[in-house]
């Protein structure tokens, strides 16, 4: 019987820093992320593709702030939900392409997915992920002084920060279950899917945050019982005494051995460890394992070959 994979792959692969993010660049990106996707196709994988929108939702926002004379600006909720089709639509056409190049028959369907949220969750006062491309030092001072939260991330460059909640379910869920099972490739939780939480009058209500994408991966793997979670990100994978000139790249290690990287602060709060904790959370909830490699690496690192494997107590 097919297996399921659910695949992450990072906004910044289809918008790397130091280049300008024009739509025909990150087409071309988008379509040479999607070659290790067209290889789990052809082997018969069940698929669920879930990206990233850092770099773009910080762009709408910036679009939306430069045309605010003119037109009434989004928000930031409704803008995850904007990047979600139209990022959807460039990974859905070119992996349609790449597929019927292969001579490859399945469908490709882009679902805007809801992520519930707790209304109350901490992090919704406490802007910690970046978002965006980096900031002069004017525009810097400007946002900063109009009550835009910035910081500078693991580059040293300044960038917008936003909240980001911590997933605990998918609207649509069951949807994407139905579509995946019927053999469709389906594209999910895009930006980590718009958050929402449910009013006990209103029904779901939108959120102005970003969820982080690997962690609503692990999420939206748990509801489609996927053997193997694999998020894709620019970076080998996990190494130990990363920085240093002692570091080291960790083949496999157990859920236990993740945790304690975790509790000892070796792992960057806005890199890899999110990654890492979305790989223990849905390595903890049955998950078979869950790897974490290099774009392009995606096959090899599900046979062991690259990247970082995180599998359960043996």
């Amino acid at each position: 019987m097919p297996k399921t994979v659910v695949i992450a792959l990072g906004g910044n692969a289809l918008a790397p820093a130091g280049e300008t993010p024009t739509i025909a660049n990150q087409f071309r990106h988008t379509r040479e992320s999607l070659t290790p996707v067209v290889e789990l196709a052809r082997e018969g994988w069940y698929i669920a593709l879930v990206h990233g929108n850092g770099p773009q939702v910080g762009d709408s926002l910036a679009r939306n702030e430069l045309a605010a004379p003119e037109v009434e600006p989004l928000p930031l909720g409704v803008l995850v939900a904007e990047t979600a089709g139209w990022i959807g639509y460039m990974i859905q056409q070119s992996l349609q392409n790449a597929l019927e190049r292969a001579d490859i028959h399945r469908d490709v369907i882009t679902v805007v997915t809801q992520t519930v949220v707790a209304h109350d969750d901490p992090a919704l006062g406490k802007p910690t992920k970046f978002i965006g491309h980096h900031l002069s030092v004017e525009r810097k001072d400007k946002l900063a002084a109009a009550g835009v939260a910035v910081g500078k991330d693991k580059g040293g460059t300044w960038r917008r920060l936003t909240a980001s909640p911590l997933p605990i379910g998918l609207v649509e869920g069951e949807a994407i279950r139905r579509l995946v099972d019927a053999g469709a490739i389906v594209v999910a939780c895009g930006g980590g899917g718009p958050p929402v939480y449910r009013d006990q009058k209103k029904g779901w209500e939108g959120v102005d945050a970003v969820v982080d994408k690997d962690r609503t991966a692990a999420i939206l793997a748990h509801a489609l019982k996927a053997e193997i979670l694999l998020i894709l990100t620019d970076i080998e994978g996990v190494f130990r005494d990363f920085g240093t000139p002692s570091a080291a790249p960790i083949r496999r290690m157990t859920v236990r051995e993740a945790e304690a990287m975790l509790a000892g602060g070796q792992l960057g709060e806005g890199s890899m460890r999110p990654k890492v904790e979305a790989a223990v959370s849905f390595v903890r909830s049955g998950g078979s394992r869950a790897v974490i490699a290099e774009l392009g690496s995606g096959p090899a690192a599900l046979r062991g070959e690259t990247g970082t494997t995180i599998v359960a107590e043996v």
